[in-house]
C-alpha cells in the first residue's frame, strides 16, 4: 500500500507540476511543449526518488531488532541507498539542486554521515554554461553582444559555482582587467519549478516522518535564493561593505570594486588571491596564520556587532589571501568575494547576542539561559542543545570553559550524542529558532571551520578574546544610549553613570589588551601556547 500510494503521489504531482510550469516561461508554442516535457522529466526524477526513499525507510524501520549492531547496519545501508538515489537525481536536474546538495553535504551536525559523504562530490560538481548561452544572455539583458562591452572576453570561465561562473575580460574604454560574474542562463527557466519541488519534498517528508521537520531549509532557500540571484543587489551589498570597512582603522579586508551590474551580470575589479587553507602559500610568503585568523575574527565580529549587514556565506571559496607589503599593520589582505547573501541583524538582537556570548565566555550558565531565551526563545529543556549548537562544543565544555581547543575525544562525544537521539531534537530546535539566528549559526560554523583549517598555534583563545572585546563594546554602547535617554548628560547623576560605564568597559578592554599582548609575546618567544583563559 505504501509503495502504491507514494508512487501515485509522485506520478500525479509530476504531471501537475510539469504541466503547470508551462506558465513560467517560454512564449512560443513549440518552446512551451519542450519546456513542459523537460519539466515533467525533472519533476518525475525528484518525486520518484522521494517516493522510493520514503518506501525504503518505512520498510527498513519495520526491520527493527534489539541487536544494536544489526540495527545500525540496516539503517546505515538504508541511508546510503537513499543518499545515492538522491545524488543521481540532483546531478541530472542540476540548477539549484546542486546548491542544495552542497549545503546538505556540510550539515554533518544534522544529517547522517552516509548522506553528507555521498553529497561531497557535489562540492566540485559545478555546471559550466556554454559561451553561446552567455552571449545570448548578454544580448537579451543588455541589448548588445559581449564584444560591445569588452575588448577581450575569455570564453572559458576561471571559476564556476552552482549559480554562476566567472570570466576574465578587459574593459573596452580603459583596458582594465575585470572579472565578469554571469548567472547560469538555465536558472531563469527552472528556479520557480525547482523551488516548488524542494518545498514539496520537505513538506512530504514531514508528513511521513514528522519528527524530522526540515521545512525550515526550504523556507530559508525560498527567502535567500531570490536575493542571491539578483546580481544588481549583490553589487550594492559589495560596495556597501567596501565603504564600511575602508573606514575601519587598519582593516585588511578588500572588496573588489563593482564597475556595473544587472540582475544576471556583475562586472568587478579583478583581484586574485589564495585560499585561506593554502598553508604552503601563507608560510612561504611569511604570512602569520594566527594574524590571518585574528583578522578574520575581527571582520566577522564587526559584521555581527557593528552597523553593517552580515555576510552569511563566508566559506573557503569566497575568501582569499594575498600578500601586501605596503600595509602598515599587516603584510596581507583578506579578499571577500560573493556578496549575494547578506542579512541585517536588529540592534537589540545584536546586544542580547553580545550579552549571551559574554555569559558563555564567563561560563555563567544562569545568564546563558537568560539570554538564550531572549535571543532565540530557548526554553530550559532546549538550552543544553542550543549551547552546543552555538558554541560547537559539547554541553559540559560550553558551560565550563569554551575558550579551549576542541579535542578529538570531544568531537567523538558530540558525534556519539547525535547518534543517540540528539539529532532528532536538533532538527526540531532549528525549525523553531528565528531565521536570522540560523544564519548567524551558519556564519559561526563557517568561520570556525576557516579558523580550524588554518591550524593556528594559538587555537581559539585569541579569537574568543576578540569576540569578548566586541561584545563588551556593544554592551557599553547600549549603556550609554540608556543614559542619554535619562536626560541631560551633564547632570551630575548622568555624569556618574557615564564614568561608571566607561570605567567598567575600560577595565575589560585593558585586561584583554594586556592578555592579547602576553599571548603575542609568548608566540614571539616560541613558548608553548595558552590553551584556555
Amino acid at each position: 500500500m505504501v509503495k502504491t500510494s507514494t508512487r501515485g503521489i509522485a506520478l500525479s504531482t509530476a504531471a501537475g507540476l510539469g504541466a503547470g510550469s508551462i506558465f513560467y516561461l517560454p512564449e512560443n508554442s513549440q518552446q512551451k511543449v519542450q519546456h513542459a516535457y523537460a519539466a515533467t522529466q525533472r519533476t518525475g526524477r525528484v518525486l520518484t526518488t522521494l517516493a522510493t526513499c520514503i518506501n525504503d525507510y518505512r520498510k527498513s524501520l519495520k526491520l527493527f531488532t534489539e541487536n544494536e549492531e544489526d540495527w545500525s547496519s540496516i539503517i546505515k545501508a538504508c541511508h546510503k541507498r537513499c543518499a545515492e538515489r538522491t545524488l543521481k537525481a540532483m546531478e541530472k536536474n542540476g540548477s539549484i539542486f546542486i546548491k542544495l546538495g552542497q549545503h546538505l553535504s556540510s550539515m554533518n551536525y544534522l544529517l547522517p554521515v552516509e548522506w553528507t559523504t555521498t553529497f561531497i562530490p557535489l562540492q566540485d560538481h559545478c555546471p559550466v554554461s556554454c559561451y553561446q548561452s552567455i552571449e545570448d544572455m548578454f544580448i537579451k539583458d543588455t541589448g548588445v553582444p559581449i564584444a560591445e562591452h569588452f575588448e577581450t572576453f575569455d570564453k572559458e570561465p576561471i571559476g564556476a559555482a552552482s549559480l554562476a561562473q566567472v570570466h576574465m575580460a578587459t574593459l573596452k574604454d580603459s583596458g582594465e582587467k575585470v572579472a565578469v560574474k554571469v548567472q547560469h542562463p538555465a536558472l531563469e527557466e527552472w528556479v520557480p519549478l525547482d523551488l516548488a519541488l524542494t518545498r514539496f519534498t520537505f513538506s512530504t517528508l514531514k508528513k511521513f516522518f514528522p519528527e524530522y521537520d526540515l521545512e525550515w531549509l526550504s523556507d530559508e532557500m525560498e527567502l535567500s535564493l531570490p536575493q542571491e540571484l539578483d546580481f544588481a543587489m549583490e553589487g550594492k551589498f559589495a560596495m556597501q561593505t567596501k565603504r564600511y570597512f575602508e573606514a575601519v582603522h587598519d582593516s585588511p579586508l578588500v572588496v573588489p570594486d563593482v564597475k556595473w551590474g544587472l540582475k544576471r551580470i556583475l562586472v568587478m575589479e579583478y583581484i586574485s588571491g589564495h585560499r585561506t587553507d593554502d598553508l604552503e602559500y601563507l608560510d612561504n610568503s611569511g604570512i602569520d596564520r594566527d594574524e590571518v585568523s585574528a583578522s578574520l575574527a575581527r571582520v566577522f565580529n564587526e559584521m555581527i556587532f557593528g552597523d553593517t549587514p552580515l555576510h552569511c556565506d563566508p566559506h573557503g571559496g569566497n575568501i582569499a589571501i594575498r600578500k601586501n607589503e605596503r600595509s602598515r599593520k599587516h603584510n596581507f589582505d583578506i579578499i571577500l568575494y560573493d556578496h549575494g547573501l547578506y542579512r541585517d541583524i536588529p540592534k537589540q538582537l545584536r546586544r542580547d547576542y553580545a550579552k549571551l556570548w559574554l555569559a558563555v565566555i564567563d561560563a555563567d550558565e544562569s545568564r546563558m539561559r537568560q539570554y538564550s531565551k531572549r535571543v532565540a526563545g530557548i526554553t530550559d529543556d532546549q538550552f543544553p542543545l542550543f549551547a552546543s549548537a552555538i558554541t560547537g562544543r559539547d554541553y559540559m565544555s560550553a558551560t565550563k570553559s569554551v575558550v579551549s581547543t576542541r579535542s578529538a575525544e570531544e568531537k567523538e562525544v558530540i558525534s556519539g550524542a547525535m547518534g543517540e537521539g540528539m539529532l532528532q531534537e536538533l532538527v526540531q530546535l532549528l525549525g523553531k529558532v528565528p531565521r536570522i539566528i540560523l544564519l548567524i549559526l551558519k556564519t559561526n560554523d563557517l568561520t570556525r571551520s576557516l579558523d580550524e583549517n588554518l591550524h593556528t598555534r594559538e587555537g581559539p583563545v585569541r579569537n574568543f578574546m576578540i569576540l569578548a572585546r566586541y561584545c563588551s563594546k556593544t554592551v557599553f554602547q547600549e549603556r550609554l544610549e540608556i543614559i542619554r535617554r535619562k536626560g541631560n548628560l551633564l547632570l551630575p547623576v548622568n555624569l556618574c553613570r557615564i564614568i561608571g560605564a566607561w570605567t567598567a568597559y575600560m577595565r575589560v578592554e585593558l585586561k584583554l589588551s594586556l592578555y592579547e599582548w602576553y599571548i603575542s609575546f609568548r608566540r614571539f618567544a616560541r613558548l608553548a601556547p595558552i590553551t584556555s583563559i
